[in-house]
């Protein structure tokens, strides 16, 4: 860890960004940030609790002569997604962040970052220590689990917080207003099996997939980057139709949010066929290399002779999860008729792992539009189904509807345009902001989304522009200081 990030400005939020970079949180295991975040409350006399899903909230009062001002909750989520380069060992539910200084970024080590969203828990904080911001009455909704399953913001209680305007502090661009986001719901489909002794005498393969960007599979769904899942799938296809094939294993894939950017396979070619699989392999990353352009500069796949595997999966199951998964839907389904350019809706093809006796497929789907995204999933539904497996969809979660009339919008339009000279980009994010969900708990609530510049969030290339960060701290101190009385 680079001592250079605590001397960085604003100061105390840089400080505390580096105690959470400090403390494992990975999603469904922020249980010490959460009491890192609620004890640091307690020290500076504030209420601070942990609520009954395990989100904090803590009230700072109002600075004298602001007490009629109208309450504002800032809000963020304590998780950040666990991604890793495969050539490094790390361990999320233990290690600390190795995070630097890049010149005019903050990055990681071969890890992600967790600036989505711990630079937002660290302005929120920073906010808390402050003896110099003119605040109404102020209260800090910290969640947890939001990469996952957003478990804080559904379970979030109602009536237990007071404040009329929420700033959540997740949007990653600092020239943008968020003021709608993606609803989404999950589909995942799986068939048990009875593993089959290898009894196929051939030359064994573990065939990788390697090198693409992945990144959110939301925010960057519409960079048209390549699907490592997608890409196994086609190259088993042909292994298996015109080499003869037998699947062993598939790993591709590690998070349900995340453009999968890695997989592997272990395959079984019969000897005869090994020259003609093996120049196969060689003319198709040409071809995909190709395909995905500049895109994907990086790929790599790799087909290395390893010994023979004891089972084997059923050819049934093998050829039917093969052609689910070329089917399946994967990527942009449709534009916003109503935000040109904007991601309406869209699947990402996340996970598909064998594991003793079991394979599956898990998916995420997305859309501004609650029956848009049902309707993908059903289509899922049936392509799997088709396919033999049983498909389970759960977790949907509504999206965030625009209001281009909010007061709080508006002000923080005419503060940014102060601060910068130039009025800001307001936009819908194709992303599962908790302001949804917040926002059927809480329909009273004028709701906006800040933050600083974060580059390929959920993935090892994670970043954070530093000026950016400071600009986004100037930006939310502005809008403090100047909510109006109710």
């Amino acid at each position: 860890m680079s001592d250079e990030i605590k001397k960085l400005q604003p100061e105390a939020l840089w400080n505390n960004f580096y105690s959470l970079t400090q403390i494992p949180r990975p999603s469904k295991n922020e249980l010490k940030a959460a009491r890192f975040v609620c004890d640091f409350g307690k020290k500076l006399g504030f209420q601070s609790m942990v609520d009954a899903v395990g989100n904090v909230i803590i009230s700072k009062p109002a600075t004298p002569g602001c007490e009629k001002k109208k309450g504002v909750i800032l809000q963020a989520h304590i998780d950040m997604v666990p991604q890793k380069n495969n050539n490094v060992s790390f361990d999320f539910d233990t290690d600390a962040i190795d995070a630097y200084v890049d010149g005019e970024w903050v990055t990681a080590r071969d890890t992600t970052l967790g600036a989505d969203n711990g630079i937002g828990v660290a302005a929120a904080l920073a906010v808390l220590q402050s003896d110099t911001i003119k605040h109404g009455p102020l209260e800090i909704l910290i969640t947890i689990d939001e990469e996952t399953g957003m478990t804080g913001a559904v379970g979030l209680e109602k009536g237990l917080l007071k404040g009329d305007i929420l700033i959540n502090l997740d949007t990653e661009n600092d020239e943008e207003i968020s003021i709608g986001c993606a609803g989404g719901i999950n589909v995942s489909a799986s068939w048990d099996f009875v593993e089959e002794k290898n009894d196929f005498q051939g030359t064994t393969f573990r065939l990788m997939v390697s090198g693409l960007k992945g990144g959110h599979s939301g925010l960057d769904i519409h960079l048209g980057r390549g699907n490592a899942c997608k890409i196994m799938a086609r190259l088993l296809k042909t292994a298996v139709s015109k080499f003869g094939a037998r699947l062993a294993s598939i790993d591709c894939g590690n998070m349900r949010n995340a453009i999968p950017r890695e997989g592997v396979s272990v395959i079984v070619i019969p000897k005869e066929k090994v020259n003609g699989f093996l120049s196969f392999i060689d003319n198709t990353s040409k071809l995909i290399l190709n395909e995905l352009g500049s895109v994907e500069p990086n790929l790599k796949i790799v087909a290395s002779e390893v010994g023979l595997p004891e089972t084997l999966i059923p050819e049934m199951i093998q050829d039917d999860v093969i052609n689910a998964v070329c089917a399946a839907r994967n990527g942009i389904m449709r534009l916003s008729d109503t935000m040109p350019g904007v991601v309406e809706t869209s699947n990402n093809i996340s996970i598909v792992r064998s594991s003793a006796g079991k394979i599956e497929i898990l998916c995420l789907t997305r859309s501004f539009i609650d029956s848009a995204r049902d309707a993908i999933a059903s289509s899922l539904d049936s392509c799997f189904r088709l396919a033999g497996a049983a498909v389970n969809i759960s977790g949907a979660y509504p999206g965030w509807r625009p209001n281009t009339a909010s007061q709080i919008l508006a002000l923080a339009k005419e503060q940014y345009k102060n601060l910068r000279g130039v009025y800001p980009r307001q936009v819908a994010m194709h992303a599962g902001l908790e302001c949804g969900i917040l926002a059927e708990a809480y329909p009273n609530w004028d709701i906006i989304s800040v933050g600083p510049t974060i580059q390929s969030p959920h993935s090892p290339d994670e970043r954070v522009n530093i000026q950016s960060v400071t600009g986004f701290w100037d930006f939310l101190v502005s809008i403090l200081e100047n909510v109006p009385e109710k």
